[in-house]
């Protein structure tokens, strides 16, 4: 993915951040109507809850006192007292309600409705109340309350309830009022909720500045304009995007510039030789009578040249190979012994020129499953390495190890040495340490490139520790079961590797 892509990929996801806004302040409604409308819920409910109880407080102690005064009047008895039959109807006037009393007998003696005078009346909450136990209860959908209270008579120090007031109380006032509150509420709901778009617009738009910056930021980069680092920090999100935004730039500015890098360096590496060729050819070209021994130098060194051309090529070439993915890896099961045992009879010869000896040591019998050609080609990278940079009467060696998942290979010599500094670089293609001493010895600078890429292939690893003048050693870890990228392989966990 090119910084372009990338840019436009982030424009595209930010570009939907505005609808962030538009949810902000749909949420801040919606959470203010409910508020609002769950608050005026709850107000009038525990309105008309708090005055029906006051109503059927008052209304009961209303009734007690007219209980006493029955009793004191004898009215079970004799119900022509006036007296009595006042307070009744300034009673159910009051409350415009109705108010029975009934004897022991269940009869009732007066209704100050004067429709069920002498009539008999057997209910459960009169029976509850000739117990001794007054009821009250509450009609929220014909609006009264109906409550009992029994007359008790306290002669000769015994309690016993001789009657009964049975009463219903009209509840119409309350409804009035809460229809009143009701209205009202529902007007400052209305001036609430103008109060709540109004600060849910302001929210919203406060709230998405910063993403806006971002976006405009991520347009700048892309025009042109600006290549710096974006700074919106106001909130642990927007940071987490320019944070993520920041990385992916440098990502993709590090790839430009490798790739930049990369193409100068081919084109000074593939020009190099062609140079030397043509000023070889074109010294020969320039004189007459060349001696048969001039020209076959000469040409000897062009033929050298186009070695090295064509040793850089191949190198270009595998490296090109290495940097696809791990699906292209032809897997087998490969006995690592022999192939470290092939490796060195292959590099022995180059090892005795440079009167370098080569240790082996196995320390246990290791098979792996890898690209045979590919880390046949990172080893030999690594021992040729140590054989070339190394002094005369020196050694490279070889430490082949296994864990119950890993395959280890430590190559290690007694050579120049790599400076600290330069230790983080030498994977990087071209990079050489000592360029003058690299180009006498004919490297192309890609061998521990395509080494590293091998390695990784496999998804393994590959460790660097040196000390100038004293020697390199390089760990190689590779798993010995290989695991593609899409799917793991279906071997048991339990598989042990082959270990002697």
């Amino acid at each position: 993915m090119s910084l372009k892509e990338a840019i436009r990929n982030g424009q595209s996801k930010l570009s939907i951040i505005y609808s962030v806004q538009f949810r902000i302040f749909l949420i801040i409604c919606i959470t203010g109507i409910f508020s609002c409308l769950f608050m005026r819920f709850g107000i009038m409910r525990s309105y008309q809850n708090r005055a029906v109880e006051v109503r059927t407080q008052d209304v009961q102690n209303q009734l007690v006192i007219l209980a006493d005064h029955l009793i004191t009047y004898n009215y079970l008895q004799d119900s022509s007292s006036e007296i009595i039959n006042a307070e009744l109807k300034q009673l159910s006037d009051l409350y415009d309600g109705r108010v029975l009393v009934i004897d022991s007998n269940f009869r009732i003696i007066k209704d100050t409705y004067n429709t069920k005078m002498g009539r008999i009346i057997v209910s459960e909450d009169v029976i509850k109340c000739f117990r001794g136990q007054s009821v009250s209860g509450y009609d929220d959908e014909n609006q009264y309350i109906e409550m009992t209270v029994p007359i008790v008579s306290k002669a000769e120090n015994r309690n016993d309830t001789i009657g009964v007031i049975l009463a219903s109380v009209s509840t119409e006032s309350i409804s009035a009022n809460t229809d009143i509150l009701n209205r009202n509420a529902v007007i400052i709901s209305i001036i609430v909720l103008c109060f709540i778009f109004a600060a849910a617009i302001g929210i919203s738009r406060i709230l998405i500045r910063p993403f806006e910056r971002v976006t405009k930021a991520i347009t700048e980069v892309k025009a042109g304009y600006s290549d710096e680092k974006i700074e919106v920090n106001d909130y642990l999100e927007t940071k987490h995007i320019v944070d993520a935004f920041n990385q992916l730039q440098t990502r993709m500015k590090a790839l430009n510039d490798s790739r930049e890098e990369f193409v100068a360096n081919v084109s000074h590496e593939l020009k190099t030789p062609i140079t030397s060729i043509k000023v070889l050819a074109d010294s020969l070209n320039t004189q007459e009578d060349v001696p048969v021994e001039l020209y076959r130098e000469f040409m000897t060194d062009i033929v050298h040249e186009i070695d090295r051309e064509n040793q850089i090529i191949n190198d270009l070439l595998a490296l090109v190979k290495m940097d696809k993915k791990g699906e292209n890896l032809q897997i087998e099961s490969v006995d690592m012994n022999n192939l470290i045992e092939s490796i060195f009879k292959r590099l022995s010869p180059l090892a005795k020129q440079g009167k370098v000896d080569l240790i082996f040591e196995s320390r246990r019998s290791v098979s792996a499953e890898i690209d045979n050609v590919k880390m046949t080609l990172a080893i030999t990278n690594l021992i040729e390495n140590g054989i070339k940079y190394n002094h005369e009467e020196g050694f490279v060696k070889v430490i082949l190890d296994a864990d119950y998942q890993s395959c280890i290979i430590t190559v290690s010599d007694s050579g120049i040495g790599i400076p600290e500094e330069d230790c983080k670089h030498i994977f990087e293609r071209f990079y050489r340490v000592d360029k003058s001493h690299s180009r006498e010895i004919g490297g192309t600078g890609l061998g521990l490139a395509i080494t590293r890429n091998a390695v990784l292939m496999h998804r393994g690893t590959i460790d660097v520790e040196s000390v100038p003048g004293e020697g390199t050693e390089f760990t190689m870890t590779v798993p010995l079961i290989h695991i593609s990228s899409t799917s793991k392989d279906n071997k048991g966990e339990n598989d042990e590797p082959s270990k002697e």
